[in-house]
């Protein structure tokens, strides 16, 4: 029985004869939590098939041994995040790395074990049979790491908004009624008086902003509420926690600022300023550091010309794709990256489905976003088929 299984198994990995082997000097490795599996052409080692820890020393010690079995191309296929180490220090070693969607691989014959599948891999790599996923350069992997963790810095400060609004409704203040946003001048203002004792809705309401369009007499109304102490409790450990993550975005904002200036730039804004329409469209969110001057000089055009694009939409959108065009071969692979276009499955001369293919693309995401915005907008020109 057991010869039997190695037959099956045999056969199972076992590749159509007449295949051209491109990637002499390939490996591949199979990523766990714990170990890896990395399996190298045979009569390259003693051990064809090697399994090393997840430390960091371990991943050392198998680029080492990678360098002595004459390997310069290793596939490894993406699992969860545990890739991501593996990827980099094999990168910083001077191998050409190719990662690998798991999709594109799971239901091939022969994984039957964890070895069989290292083994399996580093088949189909040797024979060319195997694309990488999109990954930029360094500097842009680096630029997306803070912006995504400025995004979820940003997300668990709107958390906290939320708490504040439920504390201040818990006390029937209505503030969320006269003044469109909470966490604006006046509406702090009046929080922290409020978390500083005062009471008398008239001297609250003395706190507006001037450019608040609501009278005093509408947000004094708006005051009057039970102040109860566990609210009151509830809504100022809501507002540290907002004020907290404030000064963590602020800290973030420096390291990107700090990432843009590593980049070169393709054109100088001191012999090339930006156009007067383009410096009216402005953010609030850039007074901290001339974002739109960074990503013009970056770029080499302003982006925010087209329409419904804005300066932070370039910011993710950069971080997202890189500057490096050419690597996709035309705006239809790029498109199809971004899983926006329907599938060419077809059966008996039909289309199976035009549904586009699962999966969820950040860079897409933000092109959606400012699609919906340049729709809604009254001054970007809509398409003929769009305005009738």
């Amino acid at each position: 029985m057991r010869r039997k299984a190695k037959r099956k198994a045999k056969a199972a990995t076992a590749l159509p004869p007449g295949l051209e082997s491109i990637n002499l000097n390939a490996a591949a490795i199979d990523i766990g939590s714990t170990e890896h599996y990395v399996a190298v052409p045979p009569g390259r080692s003693a051990e064809a098939v090697r399994t090393f820890g997840s430390y960091t020393a371990a991943l050392h010690e198998m680029a080492l041994w990678l360098k002595e079995c004459a390997i310069t191309t290793i596939a490894l296929e993406s699992t969860g995040s545990y890739w991501i180490a593996p990827y980099q220090i094999l990168e910083a070693n001077g191998f050409e790395v190719v990662l690998v969607n798991s999709r594109h691989v799971k239901n091939v014959p022969g994984r039957k074990t964890d070895v069989l599948d290292c083994q399996w891999l580093q088949k189909l790599h040797t024979h060319g049979l195997l694309s990488g996923s999109f990954r930029p350069e360094d500097k842009i992997c680096v630029l997306r790491s803070y912006l995504r963790h400025r995004e979820n810095l940003v997300r668990a400060a709107g958390a906290h908004i939320q708490h504040m609004q439920k504390a201040l409704i818990e006390m029937n203040l209505s503030l969320h009624h006269v003044l469109s946003d909470i966490t604006g001048l006046s509406a702090l203002a009046i929080i922290r008086a409020i978390l500083a004792g005062e009471r008398d809705p008239w001297k609250l309401a003395a706190l507006k902003d001037n450019r608040v369009k609501k009278s005093k007499e509408e947000i004094a109304r708006s005051l009057e509420g039970d102040y109860r102490k566990e609210h009151l409790f509830a809504l100022s450990q809501a507002l540290e926690l907002y004020e907290f993550y404030q000064t963590k975005i602020a800290q973030c904002d420096c390291e990107i600022e700090a990432q843009l200036h590593k980049f070169q730039a393709r054109i100088d804004v001191g012999e090339h300023p930006l156009p007067e329409k383009s410096k009216k469209k402005t953010l609030k969110a850039q007074d901290n550091f001339e974002l739109k001057n960074h990503l013009y000089a970056i770029c080499g055009a302003d982006l925010t010309q087209i329409d419904g694009m804005e300066v932070l939409s370039v910011q993710a959108l950069l971080s997202e794709i890189g500057l490096d065009m050419t690597r996709w071969k035309s705006e239809k692979h790029f498109t199809s990256w971004l899983n926006l276009c329907p599938p060419s499955r077809i059966s008996g001369g039909k289309p199976l489905s035009r549904q586009p293919r699962k999966g969820h693309n950040r860079a897409a995401d933000i092109l959606r976003l400012c699609a919906q915005s340049a729709l809604k907008s009254k001054s970007a020109p809509l398409a003929p088929s769009a305005a009738a």
